[in-house]
């Protein structure tokens, strides 16, 4: 009985060494540290640094999923990839629901699935990502898996324009003349970073 105990204290002692949090400054510290090895071109090492902090910073999870998309750091592996993005984009980061969008709309994990796509790109289009807003407009632009809008497509298309998105601006210019209409579901405005 005492050897049971003692092998569970063990036990239990061991798991939650496992479990590290950090707090801010600390994972602000490592999160960082990612980054500068990433930017010298140590991917090898910032994939590491984000990969032992994904659960605690959804910022680190999204770099994960999208190195195992380039395959920087870690090998090639869309599919893990699509599920890392899937994660912190489900966790409400904008950027990484563009990213997964992009993914699921190109393919790179399967068939291309614009269906898929299309809450990823709309929860980043409402945050203003410039290249979620374009991405949707092109898709009410050309009536895919949305119903053909062209006054949605003229207004995603003007925000994503503001935001830097030069192609939003050059398919702008070659819409016929119909008024911009608010997105159902958009904030109007264009709050882009």
């Amino acid at each position: 009985m005492i050897v049971r105990l003692v092998a569970s204290a063990v036990l239990c002692a061991g798991l939650a060494g496992c479990a590290v949090a950090h707090d801010h400054a600390e994972l602000t510290a490592l999160f960082n540290q990612g980054l500068a090895e990433y930017d010298a071109g140590h991917y090898e090492a910032a994939f590491k640094i984000f990969q032992s902090i994904d659960e605690e910073d959804v910022a680190a999870m999204r770099n994960e999923g999208l190195m195992l998309r380039k395959g920087q750091g870690t090998a090639k592996d869309p599919k893990a990839a699509e599920e890392m993005l899937g994660r912190a984009a489900e966790a409400g980061l904008p950027n990484a629901q563009y990213d997964l969008a992009e993914m699921l709309l190109n393919g790179e994990a399967g068939d291309p699935d614009p269906k898929a796509a299309l809450p990823f790109l709309t929860s980043a289009a409402a945050a203003h990502h410039p290249l979620a807003e374009y991405h949707l407009g092109l898709l009410y632009e050309e009536g895919t898996v949305v119903e053909k809008n062209l006054g949605f497509a003229r207004t995603l298309y003007a925000q994503a324009a503001e935001g830097g998105v030069p192609e939003a601006k050059e398919r702008l210019a070659k819409l016929p003349p119909v008024p911009a209409t608010p997105v159902p579901g958009l904030r109007p405005g264009s709050p882009n970073p």
